[in-house]
């Protein structure tokens, strides 16, 4: 059967299930099973924790894997990105005291904590900056205060955290991340690895669009088909009254009711918006 890694926990393991199990995928767990086996598409969901599914799928012990783009880069793992998956998003930042006046170029002799010691290495070394890595398993905001580090390494979301603690962001984030399909790299392109891109590629350009349908005048026609083009053009189909057309194109999702204000002063009835459960462009 084919392997894939999905988190054990977690937002990430939440947004994987749902967008799995959206492109008819059966991975959801009723317990704490560690494996969920899809029979139908001949698929082993293997559930692990997140930091360790890079290491695993760049070992080639498991085809595929959703995991953080953090994570797979701060494993170092022989892995390639193959799709990112638009949820579990955040910044990896630098963070220091709020008094102090530091910028990552001055971190030269300090010490840097951080659960992501090979990130933080790395860029430390692009930035031709000598400092210590203080690598922590987990509550890295409070490391300064404790006397363990002079600058934080940390992924933030909203820095709601880093400012409880007295910290600021400083510099520019080292990356953004979020969720991403990774397999190993040079391995040869198996045909379970391009389903499963298609599949959710198609569960995350229908979240984007709906489907809109409405009726409007022949003479509105040109100025609504501006309005709503659609991917290529829109659908037009007669309708039992000549001075009428039927109208059906995809829109996207966001300025949907900007669209609808539009389509109303040119006159346009029966609009409605449906939501799309998977497409392929």
């Amino acid at each position: 059967m084919y392997k894939i890694a999905v988190p054990n926990k977690g937002a990430l393991s939440e947004g994987a299930v749902q967008i799995l199990n959206d492109a008819g995928y059966r991975c959801k767990r009723y317990g704490r099973e560690l494996v969920v086996r899809d029979a139908e598409h001949e698929v082993e969901f293997i559930f692990l924790r997140p930091r360790d599914i890079a290491v695993y799928v760049g070992s080639g012990i498991i085809h595929a894997g959703i995991t953080g783009r953090d994570l797979a880069l701060d494993s170092r793992a022989e892995v390639v990105e193959k799709l990112s998956l638009n949820f579990g998003r955040s910044r990896f930042c630098y963070a220091v005291p709020k008094e102090k006046d530091l910028t990552p170029e001055k971190f030269g002799g300090l010490r840097v904590a951080t659960s992501y010691a090979a990130i933080v290495e790395d860029d430390l070394k692009r930035r031709g900056v000598e400092a210590e890595v203080v690598r922590l398993d987990g509550a890295v905001e409070i490391s300064i205060q404790l006397g363990v580090a002079d600058v934080i390494a940390d992924v933030v979301e909203s820095g709601r955290t880093l400012y409880e603690a007295g910290l600021k962001i400083v510099g520019e984030p080292v990356m953004q991340s979020e969720a991403v399909v990774i397999a190993q790299r040079g391995a040869d392109e198996e045909p379970e690895l391009k389903a499963l891109i298609d599949r959710v590629s198609g569960i995350l350009v229908a979240r984007n669009y709906l489907l809109m349908t409405y009726l409007i005048p022949r003479d509105q026609l040109e100025a609504a088909c501006q309005v709503t083009p659609g991917v290529k053009a829109p659908t037009i189909s007669p309708i039992n009254d000549d001075g009428w057309l039927s109208v059906s194109a995809m829109v996207r999702t966001k300025g949907i009711n900007k669209i609808i204000d539009q389509l109303t002063a040119l006159n346009a009835k029966g609009i409605i918006a449906s939501e799309i459960k998977t497409c392929r462009l």
